[in-house]
């Protein structure tokens, strides 16, 4: 069984930036990327809020350039799947695509959360091409146009907010005549005029050949058409935590749970990075920004054991 000094579980901006700062640091690090090399940000467009590129960059370039950054520095990539952990003792005992496993004296979790969807297929099809899960980060790219946003929970409402104040029109639909929100946020989204709230409605196709041109809803039995440039899904995220399930602190949505100020986790030569433990922010900045702290914290941790 092979031994390393620090396993990266997930790739992504926080995977790939505790690679980076690991590898400077000269600590050995191997990054497991998972089934989605790079993560979320591979099935995203144009990124513009990425600081440090002024025009841009598509998101499959941003994730080549971190990954060949880590590499350069010295990070090793392996192409598989974590899919079982055994935290119980140390070194960690961690199992490839159900086959081989090694120990890992130090730990970095950043397997990210992956959006909901209404699972419909010109969903998939328009996927990066007017419809979204981040409003925050598309939004943008749609201003003074009419959109769509399809949830009815807090961050649905603040999404929706969001979008009122870019977008001409906001089309907010919700499949009940209440929605999940606390009130507040309810009676944000009904005082503000450009947004039309869409009750007992659900979407039956988004409309477009290469890019969004219109929604199909059924509204209380009737089916009406809403011509708009983008479809945001707002239905929440389901965080890539099922391997860790009893393993390490969990909330109650799955997410792990991380000391304030830090990455450590309950296990200690354990840390958690991006959106695995980020549920309110969800941001490739952000998520990089942990990656860079798990670096450390993991950096510290096995100085202080040697």
């Amino acid at each position: 069984m092979r031994t390393i000094d620090l396993a990266i579980i997930g790739s992504g901006p926080a995977g790939y930036t505790a690679a980076i700062y690991a590898a400077r640091a000269n600590v050995p690090v191997i990054v497991f990327q998972g089934a989605q090399p790079g993560g979320q940000l591979t099935i995203t467009t144009e990124v513009e809020n990425f600081p440090g590129f002024a025009h841009g960059i598509q998101g499959p370039a941003l994730m080549e350039q971190f990954q060949q950054q880590a590499e350069r520095v010295g990070a090793k990539m392996e192409y598989a799947t974590i899919t079982k952990v055994d935290f119980s003792q140390r070194p960690f005992i961690l199992t490839i695509d159900a086959q081989e496993q090694i120990a890992a004296k130090t730990v970095i979790i950043s397997t990210g959360a992956s959006a909901k969807w209404l699972g419909i297929e010109s969903e998939q099809r328009l996927n990066g091409s007017g419809v979204s899960a981040c409003a925050v980060c598309d939004g943008f790219f749609f201003k003074n146009q009419d959109v769509a946003i399809v949830g009815a929970g807090d961050t649905a409402c603040e999404e929706a907010l969001y979008l009122a104040k870019l977008c001409k029109k906001v089309n907010m639909i919700i499949r009940k005549d209440t929605m999940r929100a606390s009130k507040i946020m309810q009676q944000r989204v009904i005082e503000t005029p450009n947004i039309e709230v869409h009750w007992n409605s659900s979407i039956h196709e988004i409309v477009g050949t290469k890019s969004v041109e219109s929604v199909s809803i059924n509204k209380n039995g009737t089916t009406i058409n809403i011509p708009l440039k983008a479809v945001f899904i707002a239905i929440g995220h389901q965080p890539n935590s099922e391997i860790f399930k009893g393993q390490i602190d969990l909330d109650e949505q799955g997410y792990i749970k991380t000391i304030a100020g830090s990455s450590k986790t309950n296990i200690e030569g354990v840390f958690a990075a991006g959106d695995i433990q980020d549920k309110i922010y969800r941001q490739a900045v952000t998520a990089a920004g942990s990656g860079c702290m798990a670096a450390l914290d993991a950096e510290r941790f096995l100085a202080s054991h040697e």
